[in-house]
């Protein structure tokens, strides 16, 4: 999801203490041991997102990054179970009479179907989801027929072939095509590849410095190990139902339904946000920025007038913000003109849900190359969890 908005940080305090009772080398230790915890937890939060992200999931399709999901909770929840529509619903139990706590974080990618194969053996597609056709052209993806996956490129005529008024004119999806290599219509088909066949980026997670990592879909795999690991760690008194939503980049559908059966007394949505850090965006328009904490959504939707999207209920804000303060954790607050997340359906559902959202900031979103700040990811868990473990107190 995309996402941008106004900040406000609390103080990031660090404090160490001191114990007559121990030399100075027993002291050490007790930090390097603590440093070593601290580093095993953050090398195993990377695993888990890059397993996420590794695994294929456009809209409608998503089955793949749900196993990864049950297979990582099955040992953590008490309940487990699919809907009709494709939503995994993880239940943990908290004290009788307990509120109910709806987190939300969809399993769906942006993605691409096939339209049409050409007699020639060139795939056209369409598209699952928000895509810039300028990030689209001379990208590397993969098609999931059922005979297994098959590597493509996504061509145009080149510039040397276009007439001279077309140089300076962007390249739209109508003019692009994907090249698998087939030399006819009959081979693709062949191949697997026929109308509907599901199309992902082929983008690989990597590491860049200053614990940066790169990769596709960290809309929303990102969530999605927020929710993971918090569904992991976390002690409550309230009852928690962890939604794996289906089908959120074409118009949130599996929140709407999820919201419907699990009726909550208040939902928790995890997406990504946009970030105004780097350049061509001035902070005014976008002041959101990877490495400062994760952003908590006050209000998104269009552009024009935030139609379409959410005002968070201000008593979830008020956990979420509280929690933050009293922690020390760092966090962003965001509006967002341009879109919404999985709380805007969750808000409107039966008669009303309490809701908000806890973004993690992304440069690059809705692109095979996006970045996070491995940190920032950290941090959205433990907002998360001392939120969940808090919210009896607000609910």
């Amino acid at each position: 999801m995309t996402r941008c908005a106004g900040r406000i940080k609390s103080a990031w305090l660090r404090s160490a203490f001191y114990s007559p009772n121990l030399n100075k080398y027993s002291f050490m230790g007790a930090i390097t041991s603590s440093l070593t915890m601290e580093e095993k937890a953050m090398d195993d939060l990377k695993q888990l997102l890059k397993k996420l992200v590794e695994a294929t999931g456009p809209p409608g399709h998503e089955e793949n990054v749900r196993n990864v999901v049950k297979e990582e909770l099955a040992d953590y929840v008490d309940e487990m179970k699919v809907d009709n529509l494709g939503n995994l619903i993880c239940t943990k139990k908290g004290a009788r009479d307990s509120p109910k706590a709806m987190i939300l974080a969809h399993l769906d990618e942006i993605g691409m179907l096939v339209r049409y194969v050409e007699k020639e053996g060139f795939v056209r597609f369409s598209y699952l989801g928000g895509f810039f056709d300028q990030m689209v052209l001379g990208q590397r993806v993969l098609i999931h027929t059922e005979k297994g996956e098959l590597r493509g490129v996504i061509g145009s005529v080149p510039p040397h072939l276009l007439p001279e008024e077309q140089l300076k004119k962007p390249v739209k999806r109508d003019k692009m095509f994907i090249d698998i290599g087939a030399n006819s219509r009959e081979q693709a088909e062949e191949w697997g590849v026929k109308v509907g066949t599901p199309i992902t980026w082929l983008g690989h997670f990597d590491e860049l410095g200053n614990n940066l990592v790169t990769g596709k879909a960290f809309d929303n795999r990102a969530g999605c190990a927020v929710m993971v690991q918090t569904l992991k760690e976390v002690k409550a008194e309230c009852t928690i139902i962890g939604v794996a939503s289906v089908m959120e980049e074409v118009g949130l559908r599996g929140a709407q339904t999820s919201s419907f059966t699990v009726d909550p007394d208040f939902a928790i949505a995890l997406d990504i946000t946009a970030t105004g850090d780097h350049p061509g965006v001035e902070e005014r328009q976008m002041p959101v920025k990877i490495g400062n904490g994760p952003a908590i959504t006050v209000a998104d939707g269009r552009r024009e007038s935030l139609g379409g999207g959410i005002i968070s209920h201000p008593k979830v804000i008020k956990l979420l913000t509280e929690t933050a303060e009293k922690n020390h954790i760092p966090y962003q607050l965001e509006i967002f003109e341009g879109g919404t997340t999985d709380a805007t359906a969750a808000a409107t559902s039966r008669g009303g849900i309490p809701a908000a959202t806890i973004n993690i900031p992304t440069r690059y979103v809705h692109s095979p190359i996006e970045v996070l700040d491995l940190e920032d990811l950290s941090k959205g868990v433990q907002l998360l969890k001392l939120s969940l473990e808090n919210a009896h107190k607000y609910f």
